[in-house]
């Protein structure tokens, strides 16, 4: 349970968890503080008080992607969710030659939460945001109360090669000609299928989702520096026996919840967590990478449960 956390009384695991919430706690606030010369966005929701949910969200999109998780557990958490630095709406002013690489997205995450003084938080990680959560447990190991994996890879298992291969390439011979099928994936139709894919029914997805990710991606500039981030992933996966070490030392509870449909990172990923953490829960659900589109209530409920177990 998490320190400083409040008991499950009169918490019914078969309702629905919206049907738990008072409006009054459902309230989502916007907001933005300077992190590391940077003007954060952010998204908050719940007590002060309450025990803290520090949300990361991924490619292509920003923390929009929280809206309805937030005020699904709002009652009991306090959640924040910032947009990562060229994402949503984080601001970062011309003069401060912002390095478009995760070591810099990690710091200027670091510094944020630092800013809002944050001293305890459970991490939830979605694509991008884990190799950002991985380096921010690395950096503050002692914060974290636990870990929500969504999608959120940390092993070579993880990786689906029909999707990582043509990368890879890339980042063996970063050329010209082999950024056009990267940048062809950051427009509306490709956006748009990266959220499809693995769906069973697309019209549970809400058009404004993709529509905002590839309206954000189209900003003059922003694709470009979207592809130089790609490049940069295979940090990211370098790093992997770095996240696995503080797993191993640190054996933080784990949730492990995976659309399993995901096209990028597989199942394998999830289960791949018990190897160093042996108490890990995973739970597998029938659909693709943006899985909170499809299956918030009940990754809101599995959260519940997990947080207040």
């Amino acid at each position: 349970m998490l320190a400083g956390s409040v008991t499950a009384v009169g918490l019914g695991t078969s309702s629905p968890a919206q049907a738990l919430v008072p409006q009054a706690t459902t309230g989502i606030r916007h907001k933005w503080v300077r992190a590391d010369g940077v003007e954060v966005f952010y998204r908050e929701a719940g007590p002060a008080d309450a025990p803290t949910l520090l949300l990361l969200h991924g490619f292509a999109n920003s923390s929009f992607y929280f809206r309805h998780l937030m005020p699904q557990l709002a009652d009991r958490f306090r959640l924040i969710a910032p947009d990562l630095p060229s994402f949503g709406f984080t601001q970062i002013p011309a003069e401060r030659n912002y390095a478009y690489k995760f070591d810099s997205l990690s710091r200027t995450i670091a510094a944020f939460v630092d800013a809002l003084e944050l001293k305890r938080y459970v991490l939830y990680v979605f694509d991008y945001g884990a190799p950002v959560g991985w380096d921010l447990a690395l950096t503050y190991p002692d914060r974290v109360a636990g870990i929500i994996s969504q999608n959120g890879n940390a092993y070579i298992e993880g990786l689906r090669p029909e999707a990582w291969n043509p990368l890879r390439s890339y980042w063996a011979s970063p050329s010209p000609d082999k950024r056009e099928p990267i940048r062809a994936r950051m427009s509306l139709d490709g956006v748009r299928a990266a959220y499809f894919h693995g769906v069973a029914d697309p019209s549970n997805i809400e058009p404004e989702s993709y529509t905002l990710d590839a309206a954000i991606l189209a900003r003059p500039g922003n694709a470009e520096l979207q592809i130089d981030l790609k490049l940069d992933y295979n940090r990211n996966i370098a790093r992997y026996p770095l996240y696995q070490d503080f797993f191993r030392r640190q054996q933080p509870r784990l949730l492990a919840i995976w659309g399993k449909r995901d096209p990028f990172f597989g199942p394998e990923g999830a289960e791949a967590f018990r190897r160093d953490i042996p108490a890990t829960r995973i739970v597998l659900l029938d659909t693709g990478h943006f899985a909170l589109e499809t299956e918030g209530d009940m990754i809101g409920d599995e959260i519940r449960h997990f947080l207040l177990d």
